[in-house]
Parts: structure tokens; C-alpha cells; sequence
């Protein structure tokens, strides 16, 4: 049966205007869809092809659209610049071929500060409009497939926890509610088919990722993954593979708050080569007109995060942010921002990846930030010491000591330069961060040191300056100015300091930082 027609507006409007009148106004880095009535016999994901272009101002992006069931279609699309934009449908069925319209992009409302991008200097972070976004991410793997009692309870806990970003899986690695991606074929574990997706299935995650975005939450959504063996859905040929990148791009591209994580532990996954994987990334760059941050993870052998479609590194390594050295090598490396995503958990579990104290969490977090990186926090709390009933494995709520010294770890990382923090000569022991000459950061650790000197790097024709300092207390999360102020001199041909106060005395207990400020 055919339907035609078309239903045009912002994030679907209810009625259709008639065709090409401009509809209701869209915000620049919203989401403007178009929904089409089309054919619901054959295999619609296969046999109907739809796109739309959108103009404006000379600039011509192309987007492609995917089916939701039921014979309705969608192209959904988040206009990056104010103005007066538009369409044209594309399709190989007439009837919702060659239509076309137009709305009015208007200025953002508060909140939307567009999407996270790679900032100017290549190794932080920053919205659209120029906002810094400073990461501190968590990974719930499966909590979007949970029930809808639960995921509440982890959107509640979201609430009043640090986090702004959510690692998450498309497909269930522990037991879910939802498990079917793909139309059942039969009832054993394998009988589906890869041609047909299930949008209800579909239709519940994106309700997950709008849920986020509205607490501004960045959605880093997993792809492929090696923990479901059974059902098998990471392990299908090439062409099921394209067919389902090409349909999450379409579906979940256009919400500014989406990054792309092609795969976690993607070394796990036999099935897929080097090639497989590098192709793919070519599928996704090429499905995604709204070009979202993009990256893959790790188990034991790293993905070359310089290639070009990779705009960030995603690492899984408990050791690199044990001092800010190992961190900072990983950045000179990649010449991208690097983000540990896993550097093991918070928790009690058996496992050695899941059984951190609060202070080793935290410590991690603060030597990667040292190391002019970001790191990801999770947690594996079970009475059974079973991380699969987690936060880790399915949200709800947490239960370590962690977040609460994540978010004032936030707020030293809101406090300080833009775009981000970075490493001041690392390669000569200094062991300090920040903006040479306006901001230092120094941390110690699990070292008790009673005193610091007070020496930063700095040759003559540098700016000699005068700062004020605060002893940080990481842990107990306090912030104690010293008095008076630093007034730097030329110490030898590399270093300056203060004669008058050499030293600044420190609290004999570990997890202490100093921070440095111009007066």
C-alpha cells in the first residue's frame, strides 16, 4: 500500500502544513524533521531510499532519511546557522519524491550551546559557540534497555551527579529489558533478521537519548561491542554492518548532544579486521552530514587515533593516569583530545577492573587532567560484587565516593583556562599544568610533601609575574587561599621563583593540590 504525503516541522510538528509552506521556526542546532507517508510493503529499509537537501545562504547539506514503521518515514535535520532554509526530498518512490518547503532557523534558546567540537588548539573541547565543555564522562553500558522504572532512577541520579557525558550501548551486553534490535524471525537467540530493524526498539533508545540531552548530558553512543555473543548482533557480514550505521547515523545524527563511539573493545571482536573497522568509519563519515565526534575504544591493541576520521581518542588504560607524564605522552601521540573512558572502576567487584577505591578514582582524573586529558568514571558496587548489576552494567543509582569529588574537580576545571588545561613542560619534570604565565596547577597525589618550592619554569625575555595561590584539598574538597602574594624573579636561565617566600608550607596528608593564579 502506498501513502503519500508529507508532515513537515520542528522535531515532527503534529499536522502538515500544506506543501512547501514554511513551517514553525526551528533553533539553530535543533533538530527539524520531516516526516513522509510512503510504502509499508516489500522491505521498506531496503526498497525505499530517501533523502533530503537543505539550502541556505549558497550551503547545500544532503540528508539522509530512515524508516520508522508503519509506513512513515523521516529525515531529521540540525541546522547550524540562523536563517531562512530549504528542502528538497530525494527518493526512488514518486510519491514522496520532489517535495519540498522551507522554515526559519532562529537563534538558539538558552542552554543550547550547540555541539561539542574539537577546540582551535586541536587537544580540548568546546561547543559550537565557543562554550568550553569540560568532560567529566561515566559509562552505564546498558541502561537505556532497561526498564522504564530503572532508567528513571538513573536519569534521577544523573540529576545531581557531574557527569556530562554517557557511554552507552546500542545492543544489551547484560541482562535488559529491551534485547531485539532487529525483527524476530523465531525464538531461538540468533533468529533475526539484519535486514529489519525494529523501530519500537529504535524508538525507545532515542527516547533515552533526548532524556540526556535535556539533563545536558553528552549521549557517546557505542555501536559494536564484544560481550553478546548469542545473539550475535556485532557479528554480522559487512553489508548488515553498513545497513545498520547508515540507519543509527540517520536516526540519532541530528541531535547536537550525539558523539559516535564505533566500538568498545573493538580488538574483542574477531570477527571484524583492521579493514573492517577502518571501513566502516568511512560509512559513518559518510552517513552523517552533521559530522558528531567520533572514536573507538580499546581493549589491548590501540586503534591509530591519528587517522583522519577519528577527532578524538577514546582509551581504555588504568595506568596512563597514574602520574600526568604516562597521560600527556598519550596526547603527543595522537595530536588529538585524548579521553580515558576506562582507567577501571570504582567498586567491590572480584574483577581487577572493578574494584578501585573512591581515592584511586579520584586520583586518577586529577593526574589526567595534569596530563592535559579527560577521564571517564564508572562504578561496579553489587551486593553479589557482580558488575553486570551495576552502574556500570545497568545504571540506577551510585552508591561509591567518587562523584561527589568529580564535581569539584569540575569546578576547578570550570575555573580555569580556556579551552582546557594544559601540560607545561612535561618532558622536564615539572609536573605542573595550566596557561604559562597566568594559571598553574601542581598535584601531589598519595605524596605528603610538608613544603613545595616555589619554582616555575621561565627564561628572561618571559614575563615575570605575580601570582596567588590556594592549597586544594581534592579529598575533603576545600580550597585555602595562602596569604599574600608571589612576586617571581630570575632564578637561573630556566626557572623563575620568589626569594622573599621560596616556599609554600603544605597540610600533611595526601591528595593536595596548589593552584597558581596571576594577581
Amino acid at each position: 500500500m502506498l501513502k503519500s504525503g508529507v508532515v513537515i516541522g520542528a522535531a515532527a510538528a503534529a499536522s502538515a502544513p500544506a506543501l512547501g509552506q514554511t513551517t514553525k521556526a526551528t533553533e539553530r542546532w535543533g533538530v527539524h524533521e520531516l516526516v513522509f507517508n510512503g510504502p509499508d510493503s516489500g522491505n521498506p529499509f531496503d526498497d525505499v531510499t530517501l533523502a533530503a537537501v537543505f539550502e541556505r545562504a549558497g550551503q547545500q547539506i544532503r540528508v539522509p532519511g530512515f524508516y520508522d514503521g508503519k509506513g512513515v518515514y523521516r529525515v531529521r535535520f540540525s541546522p547550524p546557522e540562523i536563517g531562512r532554509w530549504t528542502w528538497r526530498s530525494t527518493s526512488n518512490v514518486r510519491a514522496i519524491d520532489g517535495q519540498s518547503g522551507s522554515f526559519d532557523c532562529v537563534a538558539p534558546a538558552k542552554g543550547n550551546h550547540g555541539p561539542v567540537r574539537v577546540s582551535a588548539d586541536g587537544y580540548h573541547f568546546t561547543y559550537a559557540d565557543g562554550t568550553p565543555y569540560r568532560q567529566i564522562g561515566t559509562t552505564c553500558y546498558s541502561w537505556a534497555l532497561q526498564s522504564d522504572a530503572k532508567c528513571t532512577e538513573t536519569l534521577k541520579t544523573l540529576r545531581a551527579a557531574p557527569f556530562n557525558k554517557m557511554r552507552m550501548l546500542i545492543t544489551p551486553n547484560v541482562p535488559s529489558v529491551a534485547t531485539n534490535p532487529f525483527a524476530r524471525t523465531g525464538d531461538g537467540p540468533k533468529d533475526w533478521d539484519p535486514t529489519r530493524f525494529d523501530p519500537d526498539y529504535f524508538r525507545r533508545y532515542e527516547d533515552r537519548i533526548l532524556r540526556l540531552g535535556a539533563l545536558g548530558i553528552e549521549a557517546d553512543i557505542i555501536l559494536f561491542h564484544p560481550y553478546d555473543e548469542v545473539r550475535g548482533y556485532n557479528d554480522m557480514a559487512r553489508a548488515d554492518d553498513e545497513r545498520y550505521v547508515r540507519y543509527v547515523a540517520a536516526r540519532f545524527g541530528a541531535y547536537r548532544h550525539v558523539w559516535w563511539a564505533m566500538a568498545n573493545e573493538y580488538d574483542a571482536i574477531k570477527t571484524k579486521t583492521m579493514a573492517d573497522w577502518d571501513h566502516l568509519f568511512e560509512i559513518l563519515v559518510a552517513a552523517d552530514p552533521h559530522d558528531r565526534l567520533r572514536s573507538i575504544h580499546q581493549i589491548n591493541t590501540y586503534y591509530d587515533h591519528r587517522k583522519p576520521w577519528i577527532t578524538h581518542a577514546s582509551v581504555q588504560n588504568g595506568a596512563a593516569v597514574l602520574d600526568d607524564l604516562r597521560a600527556e605522552l598519550h596526547r603527543a601521540m595522537t595530536l588529538k583530545p585524548v579521553v580515558f573512558d576506562e582507567v577501571v572502576y570504582e567498586g567491590n567487584s572480584t574483577k581487577r577492573w572493578g574494584w578501585l577505591s573512591g581515592e584511586e578514582m579520584v586520583e586518577r582524573f586529577w593526574w589526567g587532567l595534569l596530563g592535559g586529558t579527560y577521564v571517564g568514571h564508572s562504578e561496579t558496587f553489587d551486593p553479589n560484587r557482580d558488575a553486570d548489576f551495576s552502574w556500570l552494567g545497568q545504571g540506577g543509582v551510585l552508591k561509591g565516593t567518587s562523584a561527589p569529588r568529580l564535581a569539584f574537580l569540575k569546578q576547578i576545571m570550570e575555573d580555569g583556562p580556556v579551552p582546557g588545561i594544559d601540560p607545561i613542560q612535561p618532558w622536564w619534570n615539572y609536573h605542573i599544568a595550566g596557561k604559562p604565565f597566568d594559571y598553574y596547577l601542581k598535584y601531589f597525589g598519595t605524596q605528603t610533601p610538608a613544603e613545595w618550592p616555589v619554582i616555575l619554569p621561565g627564561r628572561k625575555g618571559d614575563p615575570h609575574g605575580a601570582y596567588r595561590a590556594d592549597i586544594i584539598d581534592t579529598w575533603n574538597m576545600t580550597i585555602t587561599p595562602v596569604e599574600g602574594v608571589f612576586r617571581m624573579e630570575q632564578r637561573d636561565d630556566y626557572n623563575v621563583h620568589d626569594p622573599a617566600r621560596p616556599n609554600i608550607a603544605l597540610p600533611d596528608r595526601p591528595y593536595i593540590a596548589l593552584r597558581l593564579r596571576k594577581a
